[in-house]
């Protein structure tokens, strides 16, 4: 079975099971402020499982592509990747249990779908703790559909419980589902919402979500080991061990892995560049990280293989996810870009190398075994090199496998517990960037508190007004708003002047003045569409849409598809002042402002 008969069967199998099959979102969390990436697909239904109404209905089924960064190291292994794509179906507060398992074993046995050997299947349940109960009923109704007693096991917090996506929100107890042994759907209970504190509230509605990884459950059905065994990966490795001259096959998966998800990440509805912060920085490390495993495999400076890649993950996948043909050629310019930017800090830091041996007259020099290449010991950590690398590392991200990398070539034996003592005093008065990749970045809402809804009501305002000062090639580019101010991302070249700036104050201004209602109502997409309401991210909606529109409406001020919370007339919102104008990235700029 390939991946993509997978998904047709997984979403006609629900459609007949009355849910709505619904497209999936942009990588970019829209209103979450504690993650940098949707990490699961519920991610983007979060508001609907706190129990505001899907404009869809109460039972959604869709494909989410995902991006985690939590299990780095991992990839490379059988089961993990960066970006995976993943099935889920969800019950907001329209069944239960019972109905969740009963899908599931039908959907995994039954001839008609996956029919997989059910003596072959065996299930996990949550054992319970201080704060949530043991999740009997469960293991009661797998007996029920034929799971022996003796294949169901009870496993703690951190292997059956599920959430929530982010430090808070809705979370709870799951029962997960193995074939041979390897785990292939995981259906979660979702009773309560995890608070600031740590505690467990019960939600007002109990959900269903369930999750099944496409590329894991491919490889098991195709009785294969690896997720690196099926397609689309496979044939990316094969693209890369023909290029390679030192095939590693480990080294070929993270590649085939970094340079998929960077590729989905450039080629993202938001279209986030790689930088030194945020997102942008978790992007750059991947395409860093992959081009560094491919010089340790060989593959030449010169091939400019990333953008080899990207054309084929892009050739492969284009038809369940035609943003990346719309977005190709933005995907291969940051790809070349980083590319040669990484050849540039690769040559400083040879240069370090070099610049240190001549000083001291060193030259190398290699004693080859007939068994294996062993190297002259060269003197190579000193407070100079330390310091001369990690400025190289700070300021143009020089990382540790580059240095490693080096001093093989130049023969000398590194020892990195010296090293690493030596970096550590450069080290004393920074702060690492690469705590950034855990994933605490506040974008989106930071709550639903009286303030951050008076500033989202005014970012809707600032975004009309942009457009009306600007012209229309004005998009939003990514939000952060937080109980103290608004940030807006938008795409413009051009530095703002102090004129526009003050028009754009102005034109909001204006509108806040004159006490404008703020009018919500659902249509469908197409009628969206046809009344001009701005939906950037359009591959998250069902067929019908909220919209959001401020002023009169045979001609409103503003008129967005948005899903947060907004005030009722724009008199509430006091004054609005721009605080800051600047750059965010290549054609991006960013804006902060106040109400005051």
């Amino acid at each position: 079975m390939t991946t993509r008969e997978l998904k047709e069967k997984y979403l006609k199998f629900f459609e007949e099971k009355r849910h709505k099959i619904i497209s999936g979102s942009s990588l970019i969390p829209e209103n979450d402020p504690t993650a940098l990436f949707i990490s699961a697909g519920m991610h983007p239904l979060v508001p609907y499982l706190l129990g505001q109404k899907h404009p869809s209905g109460d039972k959604l089924v869709n494909v989410q592509k995902c991006i985690r960064t939590t299990d780095i190291e991992k990839v490379g292994n059988d089961t993990h990747l960066t970006f995976f794509e993943m099935l889920g179906n969800w019950g907001l507060g329209s069944y239960w249990k019972k109905e969740a398992i009963e899908m599931s074993w039908e959907f995994l046995i039954d001839k008609k779908w996956l029919g997989l050997d059910k003596d072959k299947i065996s299930v996990s349940c949550f054992e319970g703790d201080d704060e949530v109960p043991k999740d009997v009923k469960s293991a009661k109704i797998w007996q029920s559909v034929g799971i022996p007693k003796e294949k169901i096991v009870f496993l703690s917090k951190d292997d059956n419980f599920w959430g929530p996506a982010g430090k808070t929100g809705p979370c709870g107890p799951c029962t997960e589902m193995f074939y041979d042994g390897v785990e292939i759907w995981n259906d979660v209970f979702m009773e309560y919402n995890k608070t600031g504190e740590g505690k467990y509230e019960p939600l007002k509605q109990k959900n269903v979500d369930t999750g099944m990884g496409v590329e894991r459950t491919v490889a098991v059905l195709n009785g294969k080991k690896s997720v690196f065994d099926v397609e689309p990966l496979k044939s990316i490795v094969a693209l890369i061990k023909r290029m390679a001259t030192d095939y590693d096959e480990r080294s070929a998966r993270i590649i085939a892995d970094h340079l998929r998800a960077a590729t989905f990440i450039l080629g993202d509805e938001k279209g986030i560049a790689p930088s030194n912060l945020e997102r942008g920085y978790v992007v750059r490390k991947l395409i860093r990280r992959a081009i560094e495993f491919g010089r340790e495999i060989g593959i030449s400076k010169d091939y400019a293989f990333t953008i080899i890649i990207a054309e084929r993950v892009i050739d492969l996948m284009k038809d369940d996810y035609p943003e990346l043909l719309k977005n190709k050629d933005f995907i291969l310019e940051q790809l070349t870009q980083e590319e040669e930017k990484f050849n540039k800090i690769d040559a400083e830091a040879e240069k370090i190398f070099d610049d240190y041996m001549k000083k001291n007259g060193i030259t190398p020099m290699r004693v080859v075994d007939p068994r294996k290449e062993t190297y002259i010991a060269n003197p190579l950590i000193t407070k100079d090199i330390a310091t001369a690398l990690f400025k190289l590392h700070s300021s143009r991200g020089l990382s540790m496998s580059t240095i490693r990398r080096l001093a093989r070539e130049k023969s000398f034996v590194l020892d990195e517990a010296e090293l690493e003592e030596e970096l550590e005093e450069c080290f004393k008065e920074h702060v690492s960037r690469s705590a950034i990749s855990a994933g605490k970045f506040k974008s989106g809402l930071a709550d639903n508190s009286e303030q951050v809804t008076k500033l989202h009501t005014a970012t809707h305002l600032l975004l009309a007004a942009l457009r009306k000062v600007l012209g229309d090639h004005v998009y939003q580019k990514g939000s952060n708003i937080t109980a103290e101010r608004l940030r807006l991302d938008f795409s413009h070249s051009e530095k703002m002047t102090q004129e526009q700036i003050k028009k754009v104050e102005d034109a909001v201004n204006e509108i806040i003045t004159r006490d404008l209602p703020v009018n919500c109502y659902e249509v469908s997409l197409k009628k969206a569409k046809e009344i001009g309401a701005m939906g950037v991210f359009e591959s998250k909606y069902g067929d019908k849409v909220k919209v959001y529109s401020i002023g009169m409406s045979d001609c409103p001020f503003s008129c967005e598809i948005c899903a947060g919370p907004h005030i009722k007339k724009t008199g509430e919102l006091g004054r609005f002042r721009i605080l800051k104008e600047e750059a965010s990235s290549a054609g991006v700029r960013r804006i902060k402002a106040v109400l005051e």
